[in-house]
């Protein structure tokens, strides 16, 4: 087993686990909070209050347990702090909507950005759940080859999921009724990110299954 498969199949489980975490944590907690408001029948501007609010109850907890910002959280906070902004803009209850796809899309484009950039998100919400091994994880992301393209290959594949939403949705607002529309938003924001996360660990359970029989043979 050379030093890359050893890498990936160190520890099987952690960093899945502590991925899974991380996104649900850092992209779950927010959206829940905004959908589950806006279905109860809150205000947008309610909806993404208590969003952003939760955003900045999970970067305020990451940077007292870590002593350090965690940027996928912040990205969060701005996100939803700008859709909170637009909300001010108009009423018309269609350009609400859209809003929502402004939101994961931006979040999608900065996933395929930061990507490209070489500091995948993926590592960020990973390092966050297990603080204690962000070294390692670094060490391991920068030190083997199989590592570096696993965590750019889901951040690029979480920004296309994220922007392919976020088109779906601008599409179906003008196809649908405004009251079928604000279900099949909700709808269809959990179905992707449930998709997106099991994918995920599918994907990480079949390469270290990969890295572990080339090691064997």
């Amino acid at each position: 087993m050379n030093a890359e498969q050893a890498s990936g199949h160190e520890r099987p489980g952690l960093v899945t686990r502590a991925l899974v975490r991380g996104l649900a944590w850092d992209v779950g907690l927010p959206l829940a909070a905004y959908y589950v408001l806006h279905l109860a029948g809150a205000t947008d501007w309610a909806a993404l209050l208590a969003a952003a609010g939760a955003a900045g109850c999970r970067l305020l907890w990451t940077a007292f347990k870590g002593h350090s910002l965690n940027p996928f959280a912040m990205l969060m906070v701005i996100v939803f702090g700008l859709g909170l902004g637009l909300s001010f803009l108009t009423g018309d209850p269609r350009f609400l909507l859209l809003k929502d796809s402004a939101i994961t899309g931006g979040l999608g484009v900065s996933f395929l950005v930061l990507a490209a950039l070489g500091h995948p998100l993926t590592l960020d919400a990973a390092k966050t759940w297990s603080p204690e091994r962000a070294g390692e994880m670094d060490r391991e992301f920068h030190s083997s080859a199989a590592v570096h393209r696993w965590h750019l290959k889901i951040s690029a594949i979480w920004g296309a999921g994220l922007i392919a939403e976020a088109s779906a949705r601008a599409v179906l607002v003008y196809l649908l009724p405004i009251d079928v529309m604000v279900g099949v938003s909700a709808a269809l924001a959990v179905t992707v990110f449930a998709a997106l996360i099991t994918w995920t660990v599918w994907d990480r359970k079949r390469r270290r299954a990969a890295w572990s029989s080339s090691g064997n043979g």
